[in-house]
């Protein structure tokens, strides 16, 4: 596999040497309200120059750390599935080659595909999700298919039980009465954080982060804000958290590029692809 011409800063190792493999999703043809995040993971990329590769919060440096940036899947804008299908086949082949994947989105749907990868390596699975929205609707307007419906998609697929969700201040009531029974859902915050990574214990877990948890404040550059949200600081410290559990997979979605003409939200994505990136290479090191 080649690496791609513009890498994320830092991620520029060969394939067969890097033990983390980062690639961009660029699909919203199921966006709900306003489109653009099909721009998210090239802004990442390409912005990524604007920081250092060092991170202050961590004392470490991603060049220190392997790590492969294989660019954007091409996608077809105008089927789901094929989008899924092909999502699904590339985060196979990087597991397969024992390595950890990065997925950057792109909308939230992005993440059934790679997820579906994930659990029939992990079967044990536990997804955490970090969203504004529950994204736990059946259909959204008839499609089954929608970043609305992501996380209902990936409980079809789990069962009750291993879905934690957190930052929550967005839904259907239905949707929270799904949740009641169904996931362990957090409004508003990384409350109970702590106590849902004790539980899970060394159970394998994706970690998927909609970056419109962020509040709008911070984070305009999305699709969907949603006022009331964490920042960045808590949000660092919240992923921190999660990298010391049995992570073996994650990605970052919903950046909308275009919607924040100051790019500040682009570079708040950079900023915590960094360090996520930093706190799974650094584990994966046992450093952690």
């Amino acid at each position: 596999m080649k690496k791609n011409i513009e890498t994320f800063i830092g991620c520029d190792a060969d394939y067969e040497k890097a033990s983390l493999v980062l690639f961009g999703a660029p699909f919203d043809s199921t966006t709900s309200y306003r489109p653009g995040t099909r721009y998210g993971s090239s802004a990442i990329r390409h912005e990524s120059f604007g920081l250092e590769t060092y991170s202050p919060y961590q004392d470490e440096d991603l060049t220190d750390y392997s790590v492969f940036d294989c660019g954007d899947l091409e996608l077809c804008f105008g089927s789901a599935e094929s989008a899924l299908d092909d999502i699904e086949t590339l985060t196979a082949r990087i597991l397969r080659d024992e390595k950890f994947p990065v997925l950057l989105g792109g909308e939230h749907l992005v993440t059934l595909g790679a997820f579906r990868a994930v659990l029939k390596k992990y079967p044990e699975l536990h997804l955490i999700h970090f969203d504004a929205h529950t994204d736990l609707r059946d259909d959204y307007l008839g499609a089954k298919l929608s970043h609305a419906c992501v996380i209902r998609r990936c409980h079809d697929l789990l069962g009750d039980g291993k879905i934690h969700q957190f930052c929550i201040r967005s839904g259907e009531r239905e949707e929270f009465r799904f949740a009641a029974e169904h996931t362990e859902l957090h409004k508003f915050n990384f409350d109970g954080l702590k106590d849902c990574l004790k539980q899970i214990g060394n159970a394998p877990v994706y970690l998927t982060v909609d970056l419109d948890c962020l509040d709008p404040s911070a984070f305009p550059g999305t699709g969907t804000p949603e006022a009331g949200g964490v920042s960045f600081t808590e949000l660092l410290s919240a992923l921190e958290e999660v990298c010391k559990a049995n992570v073996v997979a994650a990605d970052v979605t919903e950046l909308c590029p275009i919607l924040d003409a100051s790019g500040a939200s682009t570079a708040l994505a950079c900023k915590v692809v960094r360090e996520l990136l930093l706190f799974v290479a650094k584990k994966a090191r046992g450093q952690a």
